[in-house]
């Protein structure tokens, strides 16, 4: 038996930030078929560059990338949805950190997220819901060093 769920599409993406989401699409898909190593590696070498993402950002990125994917909006596609936000980011300049962890209560199921200013975006839950396991955060900036 399943359990029913309804999908969240965002609507009122712009034209243009939902043809920029299709053309993350696919490489964020073929990224999620990756070791974890890998993604991370690639990832670290993507974000090179990049200022840190706002939480507007991050969430534009997430909504777009749910508008144009039905795998990305589902249940079980945290990890495209979040490698597709990362990438849709990345387009326009900034790198929020990317996730990948556990749920601290039970169930212990994996998840993988973006976060911008120390908060999980578009989740619903609060900060700490998720063990981290894997983060891929934007480098310091020259002023930070």
């Amino acid at each position: 038996m399943t359990t029913p769920s309804a999908l969240e599409r965002p609507t009122g993406v712009p034209l243009a930030r939902r043809m920029a989401a299709r053309l993350v699409l696919l490489p964020a898909v073929a990224l999620a078929l990756l070791p974890p190593r890998h993604i991370r590696t690639l990832l670290g070498v993507l974000r090179r560059g990049a200022a840190p993402a706002s939480t507007g950002q991050a969430q534009s990125a997430r909504d777009a990338m749910c508008a144009v994917s039905l795998r990305c909006a589902g249940p079980k596609g945290c990890l495209p949805r979040s490698l597709g936000a990362v990438l849709l980011c990345r387009l326009g300049g900034t790198w929020p950190t990317w996730c990948t962890g556990v749920r601290v209560t039970p169930p212990f199921t994996a998840h993988a997220w973006v976060e911008a200013e120390g908060h999980p975006v578009g989740e619903g839950v609060p900060q700490g819901y998720f063990a981290r396991l894997v983060t891929v955060a934007p480098l310091p900036g020259p002023a930070d060093r």
